[in-house]
């Protein structure tokens, strides 16, 4: 896609064209990619969180974004090869409703071809921006959980927690994607490079200076509205229905008095963890 002509005007012009010229499948190109990662990815990032709040020891605002921060750190190495394989997946055939030249049979296809031409480096691609991105998106991510939380409360004989927890969960996945969605678009144009054997950048510093001249600082905010139109119902959904899983297996009696994240204390022996995003997040 030529930025000068862009294919697209918007996100509605987006959906409209990919449903009309590759049908309603064409919105679900590149999914086996995420739906194998998340998986591994959700369950690094709770077990790194919760043990890192049992490290630092105090449930406090900070303790939570560095131990966000500690987790979106680690579970990297399974982001970024995975959002690699679905950015790849779904730049093949744009605009085609039958693709006459699949390059990649499905997303490990597309890793091993990836693996065989470029190395462990090819795989990836784009693994300093998604570092920059999921640190402090994660550390912002469990922050924004554990204030929301702490100010509208969700005790366990709430009427209203399920909704309290699907709102303080869909919010903190738009706080999240805000503070780092500009170093996102980096990471994607730069998975999307290569595509056919031809490189238009050299490096995160290139990318972003050829953005910017061709396409001024609008560039930082390509793709926001479809973003956070996801980022809400599937944060949302994330944070509830773990905390609600947390609650009932641990018993509602052992539980805190409100969902946040934090080490156990001498007031509750049973804590519920704070929640993390889906992702790729």
């Amino acid at each position: 896609c030529n930025v000068d002509k862009p294919l697209y005007r918007g996100t509605y012009h987006c959906f409209q064209s990919i449903v009309r010229q590759e049908s309603m499948f064409g919105l679900y190109k590149g999914i086996a990619s995420p739906m194998m990662g998340l998986t591994f990815i959700n369950a690094i990032v709770f077990g790194v969180q919760g043990n890192a709040m049992h490290y630092l020891g105090h449930d406090t605002p900070m303790n939570q974004f560095l131990a966000g921060a500690a987790a979106g750190t680690i579970q990297c190495v399974i982001c970024c090869p995975m959002e690699l394989a679905k950015t790849r997946m779904q730049m093949q055939g744009t605009g085609e409703k039958k693709s006459k030249r699949k390059l990649y049979k499905n997303s490990l296809d597309c890793l091993a071809r990836i693996y065989k031409r470029e190395g462990l480096s090819g795989v990836n691609r784009g693994m300093v921006t998604t570092l920059i991105r999921e640190t402090p998106g994660f550390g912002v991510y469990f922050l924004a959980y554990d204030v929301l939380t702490r100010s509208i409360g969700c005790e366990p004989d709430d009427h209203y927690m399920i909704p309290k927890l699907l709102f303080a969960g869909g919010m903190s996945g738009i706080a999240s994607w805000l503070s780092t969605y500009p170093v996102d678009v980096i990471k994607s144009r730069l998975q999307a490079d290569g595509v056919g054997g031809v490189y238009q950048y050299t490096s995160i510093a290139d990318c972003v200076r050829q953005s910017v001249r061709r396409e001024g600082l609008r560039v930082f905010t390509r793709g926001l509205t479809s973003t956070l139109l996801r980022a809400f119902p599937v944060n949302a959904a994330t944070f509830a229905t773990v905390t609600l899983v947390l609650l009932y297996a641990r018993g509602v009696e052992e539980g805190p008095k409100d969902c946040e994240l934090g080490p156990p204390n001498t007031a509750h022996h049973t804590q519920l963890p704070q929640q993390t995003q889906a992702s790729s997040l």
